[in-house]
């Protein structure tokens, strides 16, 4: 689809050459203009010519010449992330296929967007990316990716996947280290499917791709009770995830030794399950896998060290809170709420067990309107506090699509929602 301008910047470079909202871009350096991507780097030098069609069907072509990275002042009406590229897979462990039906339509909507994976840091599996698409990749030298490995063995990702050109991917990541561009891995753990040797064989894959291959995060499948038609998959257990990691810790003290990075980690989801403690901050270097639920806890329980060290408070009107969050993190949040909480204030955690999706799905954004409110009914406190990642983004609606006055209306005491840094668990449990 060519790309049409929907706004033009006053006084812009854009505005000088003459372009107007409703012209439509065709090239830049001779090159298509597919999308925002397209445009951001073809405009980043500094000489170039524009092909331009009017509203009236007329063709222009404009000589650009400015600084490099200089904007334009460019608007376009295409937006990547309203209209991302749909997932061709159909994996096994795809939480979008474990959702109940009836539920609103943007809930099941599965993107594998190289794009969002650049601009947003979404997870990508490269199998809908055909020749051309990836020499754009290419040429773009768009870095860092964020790539879905799951296991680099050919015949098992095809059939975790089920799709034929999830074989290509040890290929396709070759290609990629020697073009320059580094990426960031996941491997989402199936009990029986990638762990144990498949597992191995997966991480010492990846890691002789390093430094192209930053990073590989470790993440515990997550299982709804909604599974017909799908595989049987094992949840993880306290033995299991202590198992795994057991499992890659001397992998992390010989890749610290032999490359300078410990570069697998596993999810905090991993050692909530396992009761090991967290590990130190040191432990998870520059955090490069933080979006992806790893070494979320440890910078939590940092910054709400920071916090309370420089506003310091020793004493609040008497009151009791309650927390209301996932199961798996209850015991880590009960732990710092007893050790930070103000003397005149207490605090209890009330880990809600998700009853609409199913008992394995622990973390508290999934937890809906009508489990908090049927589990919070007979509480007693002067306030119940949520985090802010169980409603959607515009902030009013619950998972099955309860309101966040409905829910007010029905809680035994005022719902203060707060945001999820250590910072924010300080404000919640001393002001």
């Amino acid at each position: 689809m060519p790309s049409v301008i929907n706004h033009v910047q006053p006084g812009s470079i854009a505005a000088k050459l003459g372009l107007r909202a409703g012209d439509q871009l065709d090239r830049i350096a001779g090159e298509p203009v597919i999308d925002q991507i397209d445009y951001q780097a073809l405009t980043a030098q500094s000489r170039f010519d524009m092909t331009v069609t009017r509203p009236d069907g007329t063709q222009e072509i404009l000589h650009v010449r400015k600084q490099d990275w200089e904007p334009l002042g460019l608007t376009l009406d295409q937006s990547i992330v309203s209209s991302p590229r749909p997932c061709r897979n159909h994996c096994i462990f795809c939480f979008i296929d474990q959702m109940p039906p009836g539920m609103r339509r943007t809930l099941y909507v599965k993107d594998d967007d190289w794009r969002l994976s650049l601009m947003m840091g979404n997870y990508i599996t490269m199998t809908n990316i055909d020749d051309a698409e990836f020499d754009r990749i290419i040429r773009r030298r768009v870095s860092p990716l964020f790539i879905s490995v799951h296991t680099t063995d050919p015949e098992l990702r095809v059939k975790m996947l089920r799709n034929p050109h999830a074989a290509q991917i040890m290929d396709r990541l070759r290609q990629l280290r020697d073009s320059g561009i580094r990426y960031h891995c996941q491997v989402v753990l199936c009990p029986g499917w990638n762990d144990g040797d498949a597992l191995m064989r997966t991480i010492e894959d990846l890691r002789v791709l390093y430094p192209a291959a930053q990073s590989v995060a470790l993440v515990p499948i997550g299982l709804t009770k909604f599974r017909d038609g799908l595989p049987y998959i094992r949840p993880y257990d306290a033995d299991m995830a202590r198992e795994l990691i057991e499992q890659v810790r001397p992998l992390q003290r010989q890749y610290l030794d032999e490359i300078g990075t410990r570069f697998v980690f596993p999810a905090d989801e991993f050692y909530c399950l396992s009761g090991l403690p967290i590990p130190e901050d040191e432990e998870y270097e520059d955090y490069p896998q933080i979006e992806n639920g790893v070494g979320m806890l440890r910078m939590f329980e940092t910054d709400l060290q920071f916090a309370a060290e420089d506003d310091p408070v020793a004493e609040t009107p008497q009151r009791h809170l309650v927390i209301a969050t996932g199961t798996s993190v209850a015991p880590f949040l009960q732990r710092l709420a007893d050790q930070y909480a103000p003397k005149g204030t207490t605090v209890t955690v009330k880990p809600i067990v998700n009853h609409f999706f199913g008992e394995s799905v622990t973390v508290a954004g999934l937890i809906t309107g009508q489990d908090l409110v049927e589990q919070c009914r007979d509480v007693t406190a002067d306030e119940i506090l949520i985090v802010r990642s169980m409603i959607r983004a515009e902030g009013d609606l619950f998972l099955d699509d309860m309101t966040v006055d409905e829910v007010r209306r029905l809680l035994p005491a005022p719902l203060r929602i707060t945001d999820s840094s250590g910072e924010d668990f300080w404000r919640a449990i001393s002001q």
